[in-house]
Formats: C-alpha cells, structure tokens, sequence
C-alpha cells in the first residue's frame, strides 16, 4: 500500500513539474511573439534594388554557368537600426533566410550564453534572441561568421531552419538566399551546404589559415544533403546558421557564401 501511494505522489509530482514548464514554454513563447510582431511594426524594413554604385558583387566566379550568377539581382533587405538600437544596443543586424520564417534582429554580446535565455528586450526567457558569435564583427567579417538560435517547436527563433532539409524547399532555387542587413551594409548570401550533425565546434571555427580553410570548405561541401552548383573558395567570407534539431546533441547547420554587398549612404 505504501508503495502505491509513493508510486502515486511521484506521478502526481512528475505531472506537476511537466504541467509547469509547458505552462513556462507557452508564455515565453507568447512574449517573443509579442515582442517580435511589435518590432516589425516599429522598425522600418524595406526590400531595395541595387544601387550599382554602391553595390559590389562579392568574388564572382568565372563560370557564368555558375548558380551564383542567378542571384545577382536579388534586392538587398534594407533596415533602419535607429529604433531598434534605441531598445538593445547590442543589436548588429537583421537577417532573413528566404523560405524560411526566420526575419528579426541579430544582437551580440561578450559570451554566447546571454541570449541563450533573454529575449531582445533583456528579460529572461527560455526561447532567447537570434545572436551572433562573440567572436564575430558583422562589420569587419571573418572568414566565418555564426548565427545561433533556438529551434522552438512553434517555429520562433530558428524554429524553421528545418525546412531547408527538405526537398521542396531545395528544388525552389529562389529559397537559397540569405539577406543580412547590419548598420553599415546590406548582403546577399548564398546558400551552399545544408545537414544535420552531432554537435561539434568544427564548423563554428572562425579563424583560419589558408591551408585549414580550404580543408574546411571541402568539409563542408562534402557534408551538404543537395548540391547547389557554386564555387566556394578562399576568398570567400562564409555565414553560418546554427540550431538544434533536438534534445540529442544534434545541430541544423546551414552555410552560406557573400555573393553581393550594398554600403550604405
């Protein structure tokens, strides 16, 4: 009998906690919808054509069968960061994966780990912000630049990265455009590999010499579930997209390579 009734106590106790953190997912999840629907009403965000004296395209292959060649139209995303400085200065830019959900601000900050349970508005919140490595400067790029975010199940954060595994979202060749807008610049990026894999901290390497990141681009071509037709070399700057598929250790990746930026006036 005494055993039932723990049996019984430790059910009923398992099932309060459970009940609790749902309830906790939900409204957190309900804040970052309230926060983000408020910031693209506030913040102006525009799609501009190529201002051509302004705009260079970014190591242009000299194949002109290349698929990079078909995107050098794509207008650039254009933000103005006046407002959204004025709520987080740790904002550094704006990004929109094409075929995607994904559209909000990037903030950065000293660590990777704020932001992992802050909202953009600074309070605590267990689907974070869309952030940029600390070891990044979305204004003087590295070789590779990263991108983290939660794959919420209600699709926030990078809760959509997961459609770019999938074939329909692959054979629509408009889909694989990245648009980042930053204080100083807009960019278009193209995607060149996509997969899953256990969590590692190879592909979010930063720094490298010339040796080491041509083995890493071979890595991760090599890695990609589609092939996207593109020549990526050293004298590419590379944009990664990190999230997690699931409680298991593994990641959504995606990459990309700078194929047109656009100073701003």
């Amino acid at each position: 009998m005494k055993k039932k009734i723990l049996l019984l106590l430790t059910s009923f106790c398992l099932f309060m906690i459970s009940g609790s953190r749902l309830l906790e997912w939900h409204i957190d999840n309900k804040k970052v919808a309230e926060i983000n629907k408020t910031l693209q009403e506030q913040v102006e965000k525009t799609n501009s054509a190529s201002n051509k004296q302004n705009t260079t395209l970014v190591n242009p292959p000299s194949n002109k069968k290349d698929s990079y060649w078909n995107y050098q139209d794509v207008p650039f995303l254009e933000i103005d960061f006046q407002e959204l400085l004025g709520q987080n200065q740790d904002t550094v830019g704006w990004i929109q994966v094409i075929g995607t959900d994904i559209d909000y601000p990037i903030v950065q900050t000293t660590n990777n780990t704020y932001y992992l349970n802050h909202s953009f508005d600074h309070t605590k919140n267990s689907a974070g912000w869309i952030f940029s490595d600390f070891r990044n400067n979305l204004e003087n790029l590295n070789a590779n630049t990263i991108v983290y975010g939660h794959n919420r199940h209600d699709g926030s954060m990078l809760g959509t990265l997961k459609n770019v595994l999938e074939d329909s979202w692959y054979q629509d060749k408009k889909n694989h455009i990245i648009k980042l807008s930053t204080p100083k610049e807009n960019t278009i990026w193209q995607i060149f590999s996509v997969y899953i894999i256990q969590k590692e901290s190879y592909y979010i390497t930063t720094h490298f010499s010339n040796n080491t990141f041509s083995s890493f681009i071979d890595t991760l071509l090599s890695r990609s579930k589609f092939q996207f037709d593109t020549e990526v070399n050293t004298n590419d700057k590379i944009l990664t997209l990190s999230t997690c598929k699931n409680n298991f250790g593994k990641r959504i990746v995606v990459h990309a390579k700078l194929i047109k930026k656009e100073t701003k006036n």
